[in-house]
């Protein structure tokens, strides 16, 4: 059987969400090929999350093409976004808690191109009077990140239902996003 990249790193993913602590032989077993193997790939674990940072920067890039941000309202264009995302959403939810990944000279700046589109979106949304102005771009960038990534671990962990995801998401953070009528 030839070496597969994307399928080794499809299963690394799917067994990090379930369990960020395993091993590389986990990895190796999950993917269906040997230690060695794997070791000749991917040198040790922060290679392997390096590679999966690239799926996942790449996965988030194709997620927001498809949502269209710029086409409708931006609250629209949010729930495209999740909808988009949600294929990835464990995968993120796992990258997420690789502090190393976001920290010091080595952070990879597809990460900032990310943030800029999506904290575009809300400034969109704010420009427009459809969003709140105390909160800003950037805050509602990382609330949606947090989101996504306790909705994967919902309904990872069974106690949310993938077909609320998108639903469930989108509400809680548009609910508070949402620019109310003054009284």
């Amino acid at each position: 059987m030839a070496f597969d990249p994307e399928h080794v790193l499809r299963a690394a993913a799917a067994l990090l969400t379930r369990k960020s602590t395993a091993t590389m032989d986990e990895v190796a077993k999950a993917a269906g090929i040997s230690r060695a193997t794997l070791h000749r790939h991917f040198a040790g674990r922060d290679a392997l999350v390096r590679a999966l940072e690239a799926l996942g920067i790449a996965e988030c890039e194709a997620a927001l093409d498809a949502a269209r941000l710029d086409e409708g309202t931006a609250g629209e264009a949010v729930r495209r976004l999740v909808g988009a995302m949600e294929p990835a959403a464990g995968l993120l939810a796992f990258l997420y808690t690789e502090n190393q990944l976001f920290e010091g000279e080595e952070q990879n700046a597809g990460w900032a191109l990310i943030d800029d589109r999506i904290s575009a979106l809300f400034r969109r949304g704010q420009l427009d009077g459809e969003f709140r102005i105390d909160l800003t771009p950037a805050w509602l960038t990382e609330a949606l990140y947090g989101l996504m990534a306790s909705g994967a671990w919902m309904v990872h962990s069974g106690k949310g239902a993938p077909k609320d995801f998108q639903h469930m998401i989108v509400e809680l953070l548009l609910g508070g996003a949402l620019r109310r009528e003054e009284s």
